[in-house]
Formats: structure tokens, C-alpha cells, sequence
């Protein structure tokens, strides 16, 4: 297995409002501009370096602003939408005043929290170091090297999303509060084609336009009194008409599905945003998406496509008011059913579900959000020891959210769930989950080694009672989290998990395809110092015989040579049979989704 780099160096951010346009005019939507690579920093001149898993040498640096320097990279920047929020050059006098008495009292409040140390799970040195760090967009690069041969049936896109933050961050960071950016690779008869662009969210397009951040982080700032602080500045600036608050706050850079000729880039703080992959490979955002008009609340980055009926599955949850938690449901052509409430007792995290051929899985775990924290200096976010965990069994299609069966399971908390399916003979259902502890650690600092232990969970319906087993033997044992099942058999009973091996943590050193009922596991190793992200499997063909005939692509990260590539391997013999050379590098980042060629073609 790949060993965790022991390389430390000092964070290569320069001043606070430096970020990746190169002079005021890019604001603007200037025709020229250009942003360059810095190169990587020489570890032993490091001082001040963070010691952690993150924490390897970053490459990136936040451009300083310049006029009229050339550069080896130039890069397009993203264009604003029609809706761009009116910019400082419109504000009226009032409203300037109003910009510099804020700018003033925020400037005051970052002077302070220089002075506090921040934890590790707000601390953007450690957050987004290394590979994690953010690159620049990528215009459309063809004809890229291979190495081996891309097989015949990959025709279409493979797309990957995650956070990749515009702007340095002046306070507090968290991974997951960067702007969405999605990574793309094309394939056309066994060439390849790449481009990687920020979706342009009503977030992303109003900071670029004011050119700072002024839009919460919803992890890395928002505790203690200097959130609730953060969240007053906020809406004061959408009193004063400097901001747009009434178009969402998301970041769009969590999940992607494709649906009703739509790709939806998600975050579960907002609605969806629609992008098109233009016919050159290239990414263009359409706008937030409420399907035409039906849906008006936020709704989580693990929708659930159903391989047999088309219909998508969803939830949304609420951390301020009732009803918590709210479950629905569209038809194949985009028709929304009614919003089902399932009532809750406490705002909780609900990051992801599961769907059955009849029912659907809803966790209710004891990461819960309790705003009253951030009085008393904490964090909304925390685990709530008195609270049992429990999965609520509904009817896919019910009216009425009273009728949810829930089954206790003890000290359980799964962040993602790979499958489930109904074993009628013994009135169970069946879920596949990585249970992971401590279960705040992601967002909450410990000391804690966090473990994800690829679990059984059965929930007995007629009983109500619950029985929970490792999948694997502890002496095999690996974190596993990221990954999936075959996506034709999602919600029925499924022989195959392929799942990132998260190990050194939060790295990903390879994956492993897990015999879900013996435990018998195949690693695939990315290399020596060579790490990725999700492993995403295709199938060759939805008729094939064997369930494992397809498939595994991933990006992998090379932090010796600090080049990206996509591998390809056999999903039935586990060995590489193709390497994409990409032109940029590709940071470690979040789910992903493949639109064959024939969708791409009636896209909307």
C-alpha cells in the first residue's frame, strides 16, 4: 500500500484578497486575463508547517493582481450569468457608505480570530493543503496522451465533482465549504478530451462580481460568537442591497446525477444547478434548477436513481424549523409528487439515504444541528450522545410520512449508504453502509482515530429489531467510504461494493471490490505516492450476465510528480487497462457520475 508522504511546507496563499482574476477588469468580464501555476515549494525551507494527514506540499497560489503580464497557462475565466447581482459600480452612495461600514466591522472581527487559533476541521492550512488545494478553470484540452487503450464501450462523459474555493479564505475553512468545480473527461472512439469548471452559482457569481468573499461558510465559520457575527454581516449586506440573499447560499460541490436530460451539480444547502456539457467537452452552467417551478427548499447531494422505474428519490432537511426532514419523489419525465414530512425530533444530518424496489431508508443519526451552540462559542454541529440511532423504513410512494417504521441501531452512523434491498422470507431490509466513529469527527476536531467500517445493518420489520455486522474481518479491515454499487442494481440485492480505501486518512490509496456477502476483498492499489478519490464503476453493458463486467474509473493524483491522470481498470480482473494523461491537476475531491454519449445528445 501507498505510504503517506511525511513532506511538510508552509501555506503558499498570499494576501488576503489575492485570488485567481488578475486585475479589477476581470470583475468586470475583461476578454483577456491569464492565471499561472506557482511551483511547488521547497519542503525544507518550510517554517511554521502543519503536521497532519492533509498536509502535503501545495502547488496553488492566489495570484497577486496584475495588468498586462503574460502567462504559461492561460486560462478563460467563467462567464457571469444573465442574473449577475448588480456590482459596486451601480451602488448608490448610501450603499457605499453601508459597504465601508461593514467592510470596517468585518475587518475588525478578522483581526480578532487572528488571535484564536483555529481547530483543524476550520483551519484552511490544513483543510485544503496539498492536493486539496484548488486549481484554476480548464478550457477544453484534446487529444490527450493514453496510455494502453480506453475500452470500446466508454463513450460519453465521466464527471467529478468537488470544493475548489474562488477566493483565499480570510477566516475560517472547511473542505466542504468550497465553490463547486466539476472535472471532466470525454471519450470519443478512444480519444479524450478535458476541461474543469467552477459552477457558477449565485454564491460564486456575486463574490466574483464584489471580489471578496462575503457569503458564510456554513462549516469553517459559522460557531461561536464570530458566526453569529458572520451571519448578522451577512444579511445586513442583503439589507443594504450590496447582496442578493434570496437566491440561495449553496455551493453546488457534493453530487452529480443525471436526470430527465438534466445534470444536476448538488450541495445539500440549496437547489440543484443545471450544467451542459457543451458538444467540445466543455461545461457550461445553466442556472439553479427547480424544476420547473416545483421544487422550493434545498435538497440533499445523494438523490437516488431508481435503474428500473427512472424515477429519481430525494429528501430535503431543514436545521431551523418543522418539519425537519421532508421526502419526495419525481417521475421520469421531472413531475414532482407532494413533499412528505417526516418528523424528526431534532434537526439532523441527513447527507444520504437509500432506496429498495418498495421502500426507501431514511438514517436518523445523532450528528444533529443544535444553533444554540453557537452562543456558548460551539459548533451547530455536534454529536448528541443521548440521542439512539435509528433507520425509518417508508413506503416509496406514501402520502403521509406517520406511516415510517423505525428500527433502532445503536451507535450507528453511516455518512454515506452504498444499498439496500428487501429479503421478504425474513421481513427484513437489507443495508450496506460505512459506519463510521467517532461520527463528528469530520466536523468536529478529536483525537479520536476515525474508523469507517463497511457494516450489514438488517432491520427487521416485523420485529422491529436490528442486527449489524462488519462486512469484512477486523484483521482485513480498511476504511472504506466513497464508492458504489453497480448503479443497474441499485435498491435490489447487489454481490459487489466498489469502495475508496480512505487509508492514510484522508487520503485514498486505492479501492477495494468487496464481496458483499463473504467479505472477500480485491484492492486496487493507485502506486507508489499516488492517491485519488471515488471510484466510480460502469458497467459495459445493463444485459451483462455477470455483475462485474464493466469498468472502474478514477483521477489519481501523483504528489511525487505532481501530475493528474484517470485510470481504467477491468472490474472483473482488477488490472489497469488505461491511463489518461490530464493537463492540469486534479484535486482530491467528491462524487461523481458518467452520461453516456447517446444522453449527451438530448441533453436540454
Amino acid at each position: 500500500m501507498a505510504s503517506s508522504s511525511s513532506t511538510t511546507s508552509t501555506s503558499t496563499w498570499t494576501n488576503q484578497r489575492s485570488r485567481f482574476l488578475s486585475s479589477s477588469k476581470d470583475v468586470l468580464g475583461s476578454s483577456s486575463t491569464s492565471i499561472s501555476f506557482c511551483k511547488k515549494p521547497n519542503a525544507r525551507t518550510a517554517q511554521n508547517s502543519t503536521l497532519c494527514a492533509l498536509h502535503t506540499p501545495s502547488i496553488l497560489q492566489f495570484p497577486k493582481q496584475s495588468v498586462g503580464k503574460t502567462s504559461t497557462c492561460p486560462v478563460e475565466l467563467p462567464s457571469s450569468s444573465s442574473s449577475s447581482p448588480v456590482v459596486q459600480q451601480n451602488w448608490n452612495l448610501i450603499q457605499k457608505f453601508a459597504a465601508m461600514a461593514l467592510d470596517a466591522v468585518e475587518d475588525g472581527l478578522k483581526a480578532r480570530e487572528k488571535l484564536q487559533t483555529l481547530p483543524k476541521t476550520a483551519d484552511p492550512n490544513v483543510q485544503i493543503a496539498g492536493n486539496f488545494s484548488p486549481v484554476p478553470e480548464q478550457p477544453v484540452r484534446h487529444c490527450l496522451p493514453v496510455a494502453g487503450k480506453i475500452p470500446e464501450h466508454i463513450q460519453g462523459v465521466y464527471l467529478r465533482n468537488g470544493a475548489n474555493p474562488l477566493f483565499e479564505p480570510t477566516s475560517g475553512h472547511h473542505l466542504f465549504d468550497g465553490d463547486g468545480m466539476i472535472y471532466a473527461v470525454k471519450f470519443d472512439n478512444g480519444s479524450a478530451s478535458y476541461a474543469c469548471r467552477f459552477t457558477e452559482t449565485q454564491r460564486l457569481v456575486q463574490e466574483r462580481a464584489i471580489g471578496k468573499p462575503v457569503f458564510p461558510k456554513a462549516i469553517g465559520e459559522l460557531h461561536g460568537h464570530s458566526g453569529i457575527a458572520k451571519l448578522l454581516l451577512f444579511y445586513a449586506r442583503g439589507l443594504c442591497g450590496l447582496i442578493d440573499v434570496t437566491q440561495g447560499l449553496g455551493v453546488a460541490n457534493a453530487g452529480l446525477v443525471y436526470f430527465n436530460n438534466h445534470l444536476l451539480a448538488m450541495s445539500e444547502d440549496d437547489l440543484p444547478y443545471h450544467v451542459r456539457v457543451t458538444p467540445s467537452g466543455d461545461l457550461k452552467t445553466g442556472g439553479r434548477y427547480n424544476f420547473e417551478g416545483q421544487l422550493n427548499s434545498t435538497m440533499i447531494a445523494h438523490p437516488k436513481l431508481d435503474p428500473v422505474s427512472g424515477e429519481l428519490f430525494a429528501l430535503s432537511y431543514d436545521v431551523i424549523q418543522k418539519p425537519y426532514l421532508k421526502y419526495f419523489w419525481f417521475s421520469p419525465d421531472g413531475k414532482k409528487s407532494k413533499d412528505v414530512a417526516i418528523d424528526l425530533g431534532k434537526p439532523t444530518m441527513v447527507h444520504d439515504f437509500a432506496i429498495t424496489e418498495n421502500f426507501v431508508v431514511v438514517p436518523d443519526h445523532q450528528v444533529v444541528f443544535k444553533m444554540s451552540e453557537m452562543i456558548t462559542g460551539g459548533s451547530p454541529v455536534m454529536y448528541d450522545k443521548e440521542k439512539v440511532s435509528r433507520f425509518g423504513v417508508l413506503d416509496k410512494y406514501a402520502e403521509n410520512g406517520s406511516d415510517i417504521k423505525w428500527v433502532e441501531v445503536p451507535d450507528c452512523f453511516c455518512f454515506h449508504l452504498w444499498n439496500a434491498w428487501e429479503e421478504p422470507e425474513s421481513d427484513e431490509v437489507v443495508v450496506i453502509g460505512s459506519c463510521m466513529t467517532p461520527a463528528d469527527s469530520i466536523f468536529n476536531e478529536c483525537n479520536e482515530e476515525l474508523k469507517s467500517v463497511l457494516s450489514e445493518i438488517r432491520l427487521n420489520l416485523k420485529t422491529g429489531k436490528s442486527t449489524r455486522r462488519p462486512i469484512i474481518s477486523p484483521e482485513n479491515d480498511v476504511n472504506l467510504e466513497a464508492g458504489m454499487v453497480n448503479k443497474n442494481l441499485l435498491g435490489r440485492k447487489s454481490k459487489y461494493a466498489y469502495l475508496a480505501i480512505a487509508e492514510p486518512w484522508p487520503k485514498v490509496s486505492g479501492f477495494a471490490k468487496v464481496d458483499l456477502s463473504t467479505g472477500d476483498t480485491q484492492k486496487f492499489i493507485y502506486g507508489d505516492e499516488k492517491y485519488g478519490g471515488e471510484p466510480l464503476f460502469l458497467p459495459r453493458d445493463p444485459n451483462s450476465e455477470a455483475e462485474d463486467d464493466g469498468h472502474i474509473l478514477a483521477f489519481v493524483h501523483d504528489e511525487k510528480t505532481w501530475k493528474s491522470e484517470l485510470q481504467i481498470v477491468n472490474a472483473m480482473t482488477m488490472e489497469l487497462e488505461a491511463t489518461v494523461k490530464l493537463p492540469s491537476r486534479v484535486p482530491y475531491g467528491f462524487h461523481g457520475t458518467f452520461i453516456n454519449a447517446k444522453d449527451l445528445a438530448t441533453q436540454a
